[in-house]
């Protein structure tokens, strides 16, 4: 059975991902594994018998084979299960733990809303900033433009988030500098608290977008058909709008799906700096006191999304190849 060229290399990338997505569970494992301190000897205190230390362990199952802690963790995964925290256990026995998952749900929409929130700030900006710096190109617009992101590129994130602190909350008082949101808080109040964390992830990830659609419109310029679209009578913008760009969406669509999954996996600092209640500042939190569940199913959700995102990116920039969508 003949197999189209877009279905096989679909399913190519969707196995190349799980597979991906296998390594990467095992690095996290046994990243975790390596990570310093004993969950139980930090409960326990110092003054607690090996003994006292050892049944506790026990009790949380850190007395297995790492391999098989991994295989229960795996297996709990694919099921939907991440285990259950640490966190609410204690040296007098009473144990107020909660599941992972019921812990990060709430942590993942917090996130997912400020990635939602800055992507649909940036990346009209940034399309607009590509096309137009490419329209103009080597006038002082675009150098003006260029300037002001490789500026913002070479900043830190906790650099740019300070930075607006500073301006917009502490000398001049428009947006509340901790963005402290909860499931009761009204769309419009949670946009309003997030407008700064969702600022600073703007400054930072629209550089990377508006350069990568110039450079990709701007190497589309020098195609043969785009000259003969000049030689027809056609106008610079019509050019570019007509003709280019749609041409370039597929290396428009890696980027923004790049970015967009920076916002996900990358918020742990504005996340920590702005104490907004995400999944990266649940995972800080968790690093903190040991909880390895936790730190753990963090981790997960963490590479799936940008796993699952660079698929989505991927599968894109395969169905706009003509050379897959007509093969010979």
């Amino acid at each position: 059975m003949n197999v189209h060229p877009v279905t096989k290399t679909i399913l190519e990338r969707l196995g190349l991902g799980l597979a991906t997505l296998f390594v990467v569970s095992i690095i996290i494992f046994s990243a975790i594994e390596m990570l310093p301190g004993d969950f139980g000897q930090a409960i326990l205190g110092q003054a607690a018998t090996q003994e006292t230390v050892a049944a506790f362990r026990r009790e949380l199952g850190l007395d297995q084979p790492a391999y098989l802690r991994y295989l229960q963790w795996v297996g709990g995964a694919l099921q939907g299960d991440l285990g259950t925290s640490f966190s609410g256990r204690n040296a007098s026995g009473i144990d107020r733990s909660r599941a992972v998952v019921d812990l990060i749900a709430p942590r993942l929409w917090n996130t997912l809303f400020l990635a939602g929130l800055t992507a649909v700030i940036a990346v009209p900006i940034a399309l607009a900033l590509g096309v137009s710096t490419a329209l103009f190109r080597n006038s002082v617009y675009d150098r003006t433009v260029n300037t002001a992101t490789l500026t913002t590129i070479s900043f830190p994130e906790f650099f740019v988030a300070y930075i607006l602190i500073l301006l917009l909350a502490s000398l001049y008082p428009v947006f509340p500098s901790l963005a402290n949101v909860d499931d009761s808080t009204p769309l419009a109040e949670r946009a309003f608290r997030t407008a700064l964390p969702a600022l600073t992830l703007t400054l930072v990830i629209v550089a990377h977008m508006m350069r990568m659609t110039r450079a990709a419109i701007i190497n589309l310029l020098a195609s043969p058909y785009i000259q003969m679209a000049r030689l027809s009578g056609a106008s610079q913008t019509e050019v570019i709008i007509k003709h280019a760009l749609p041409n370039a969406w597929a290396p428009i669509a890696t980027v923004i799906a790049f970015n967009l999954a920076y916002l996900v996996v990358g918020v742990v600092v504005v996340e920590v700096v702005f104490v907004y209640p995400g999944v990266g500042q649940l995972m800080v939190d968790a690093v903190t006191s040991r909880d390895i569940p936790v730190v753990q199913g963090c981790a997960l959700i963490f590479a799936i999304t940008y796993i699952l995102l660079n698929l989505i990116a991927d599968i894109i920039g395969i169905i706009t190849n003509p050379r897959l969508l007509h093969p010979k």
